[in-house]
């Protein structure tokens, strides 16, 4: 059967046309409309948006849509086929081009143990490639027999061009056997990248806020190393980063303070002799941010937390469009 063509547009008023066999996400991108996404796999919710008019067709379940969601006509533009014209009510980041994805080889330079079930991972590329990437977003990184996971790059670019990973073991994973009993110096692996839009815009005069939990940390320490870098009227007034996780052990990395940055690590289970903040993120941010309408919020971690922290900051008066998320999702076969 022939591929058919169809056209979308969105409420902005931008037009683009879709193959009947990808996703709409995929159609936007290659025409160079970038709406926000993170797992293109229907598991979190980055690329939700409202069909006006037309019909389209989910290629996968909608995990990331809540019953509420779907009765209001929401889809996942990551999942969904066009199956005639479509009018799409979704936001789109206008005139940002992102780097070209590409898939080259790579090999394991170093496997360093950072926390009990944490691993930082370098890889290192060939000396006639580099990958360009905006600090914040991921790449898929290609096993044995095709296996494939997503992880975020925890370095801004560098002048060695090697990417850093951190990777937290799953029970019963294929990659993390892989990763936490077989991985070796030298290993020969390919990446897929760069991927995602978890990346810094809209942050010149802005009380930047960092979230994360777990290793999610990963992307938030890529685009703090990025700063300094950023010109005068492109900075942030200022920011602060909180990181969560359940025990002291959990929270593997420091970050010094420094003028204009403040860093707040917090503890879900804390015993006695944590003097630090305790609880979820999302509750210790909005303790000491009262005021929001100058404050831009990325975060990244758990879907959960993802999810609690956008309704209670935009209840709390935290702006459209100043929420950014990279919801870490697991895989749909371990």
């Amino acid at each position: 059967m022939p591929l058919k063509m169809h056209t979308i547009t969105t409420a902005s008023g931008r037009s683009f046309e879709a193959r009947s066999d990808e996703s709409l996400l995929d159609a936007a991108l290659r025409q160079g409309i970038v709406f926000d996404y993170s797992c293109r796999t229907g598991r979190c919710s980055s690329c939700k948006g409202r069909v006006r008019a037309g019909e389209t067709r989910a290629i996968h379940d909608e995990f990331g849509l809540s019953a509420e969601d779907k009765a209001h006509g929401f889809i996942l533009t990551c999942v969904r086929q066009a199956q005639g014209s479509v009018e799409l009510e979704i936001d789109d980041l206008g005139d940002v081009v992102l780097p070209e994805a590409k898939t080259l080889p790579c090999r394991i330079q170093s496997i360093d143990p950072l926390a009990h079930d944490v691993m930082r991972v370098t890889l290192r590329l060939p000396p006639t490639s580099a990958l360009e990437f905006l600090p914040g977003q991921y790449v898929d990184i290609i096993g044995a027999e095709g296996l494939r996971r997503s992880y975020s790059i925890a370095n801004a670019p560098r002048a060695d061009k090697q990417i850093e990973l951190h990777i937290r073991e799953v029970t019963d994973g294929a990659m993390s056997r892989y990763w936490f009993q077989q991985a070796k110096i030298n290993d020969l692996l390919r990446l897929r990248g760069p991927l995602g839009t978890f990346f810094l815009r809209g942050q010149a005069g802005k009380d930047l806020v960092l979230m994360a939990t777990g290793t999610g940390i990963a992307p938030v320490k890529a685009i703090l190393e990025s700063l300094p870098s950023l010109p005068a009227d492109m900075q942030p007034r200022s920011v602060s980063v909180y990181w969560g996780g359940r025990h002291p052990q959990d929270l593997y990395w420091h970050l010094a303070e420094r003028p204009g940055l403040r860093f707040v690590p917090v503890l879900s289970r804390a015993g006695g002799d944590w003097a630090g903040e305790r609880g979820h993120v999302q509750d210790v941010m909005l303790r000491e941010h009262v005021y929001l309408a100058d404050t831009l919020v990325y975060a990244c971690g758990s879907d959960a937390m993802i999810h609690g922290a956008q309704a209670q900051l935009h209840a709390a008066g935290l702006p459209d469009r100043r929420f950014h998320s990279d919801a870490f999702v697991c895989s749909a076969a371990t």
